[in-house]
């Protein structure tokens, strides 16, 4: 007698996450760097914020050419959710791809402590925010231990919504609330199609970032300049110039870091001197040599900066290939065991897909980015002398960092603005 799979899907985490600038007037202001009034990070946030900076490059070198940028933050944040209610091999399989040495409940209280960190109103100097909910389905019974957990971790509530009578509403109710979180940088994190009547979870967090450069760019400076672009053509494009401090190098690169506002969060710009470097540049990328480059910033020598405007807007991207070649096959499979979020008897539970979408545009008040993640899970029932210049004409990395942990918040490409 042939038995019968019964397969409902279960969209878990959202993950969205903004950075904005401050619109602000007038000339550019010189001010000395502003001594960060948080307390230093522990270690174990620093780990885990390391290892989401790692899974993310190890992404990002998934993810295709031409203009790119994601959320390490925001990927690593979904995935320690998600790697709260996994067990077994499923958690072993996930702590692996992660770079993560604690258990699931551990991870998730880590990951707590850095978003805690995140809305800590010290950082006064700018608005940083998290914010985190559960959409669930109306009747389905979730494990009570891991929504305990999401919700004094992660101060994710839980909302019941009937997908199974009204699917689209329910969408369109999650959509919303990423869009409003984003300031409508990410209108649609769930595209059409992707919510039908057997989605039992969506787990939603975004993260909003609102500062200015501590030190501003004169837009009246700004000029159009030739961009070297990856394809060989040179386009003109809006080119901001000022002499900043900050600035590095390493082999093969130059290194400018300009911090925000309150100098808790940076970007760190890495320019290959070669104009068809970048390739070679990116297949060393890890989280170490970020760190690395993040070090070998001066703070005195001032340096000639000439930076394009730019704007990137991609995804949604699926990682679910991604994620498998780096070592999560099973958790889209039925062999998957993320029995830790539900309460179903009988139920098992795998990842249908990981959805991410990031918007990063840059100018001369700051930057403004937002990014989103879904992973979406499906339950199966079985049955010089010269001031040195930083010439930003040519294909470049980026890396908008958390100074205090390390965590790298947005990560991209320009390969032509």
């Amino acid at each position: 007698m042939m038995r019968l799979t019964c397969m409902r899907y279960l969209s878990l985490v959202v993950i969205a996450s903004l950075l904005s600038s401050v619109a602000c007037g007038g000339a550019p202001a010189r001010r000395a760097p502003h001594p960060s009034a948080l307390p230093a990070a522990s270690a174990e946030d620093v780990a885990l914020a390391r290892a989401g900076n790692q899974l993310g490059l190890e992404l990002f070198a998934r993810l295709g050419e031409g203009n790119l940028a994601i959320s390490p933050a925001s990927i690593v944040t979904a995935l320690a959710m998600t790697y709260g209610g996994a067990r077994g091999a499923s958690a072993t399989e996930m702590a692996s791809t992660m770079h993560v040495t604690t258990s699931p409940d551990e991870t998730m209280r880590i990951a707590g402590d850095l978003v805690r960190g995140w809305n800590d109103p010290a950082r006064s100097a700018y608005d940083l925010s998290v914010a985190n909910r559960l959409f669930g389905e109306t009747t389905y019974p979730f494990a009570p231990a891991f929504l305990a957990a999401t919700r004094d971790e992660l101060g994710a509530e839980l909302e019941r919504l009937d997908f199974a009578g009204d699917s689209e509403a329910a969408r369109g109710t999650i959509n919303g609330w990423v869009s409003d979180r984003t300031h409508a940088r990410i209108p649609e994190i769930l595209p059409s199609g992707s919510v039908d009547g057997d989605i039992q979870l969506v787990l939603v967090n975004a993260v909003y970032f609102h500062g200015a450069w501590q030190e501003r760019f004169d837009p009246a400076e700004t000029v159009d300049s030739a961009f070297h672009t990856a394809a060989g053509a040179d386009v003109l494009v809006p080119t901001m110039l000022g002499t900043r401090t900050g600035y590095g190098d390493d082999e093969g690169v130059q290194l400018l870091e300009l911090p925000y506002a309150g100098g808790d969060v940076a970007m760190l710009f890495v320019l290959p001197r070669d104009r068809d470097g970048l390739a070679a540049i990116e297949a060393r990328l890890s989280a170490d040599r970020v760190q690395a480059w993040h070090e070998r910033i001066g703070t005195s020598e001032p340096v000639l900066v000439q930076l394009p405007r730019f704007r990137i807007e991609t995804g949604p991207l699926s990682l679910r290939a991604a994620l498998v070649a780096l070592g999560m096959p099973s958790l889209f499979s039925p062999e998957a065991d993320l029995s830790g979020m539900s309460a179903a008897d009988g139920a098992r539970l795998s990842l249908r897909d990981v959805f991410h979408r990031v918007f990063v545009e840059l100018n001369e008040e700051g930057t403004e980015a937002a990014a989103a993640t879904a992973v979406l899970v499906q339950e199966e029932s079985v049955q010089s002398s010269e001031p040195p210049a930083f010439v930003a004409d040519h294909p470049f990395l980026f890396f908008l960092r958390d100074t205090r942990t390390g965590a790298i918040l947005f990560s991209g490409r320009v390969v032509a603005p």
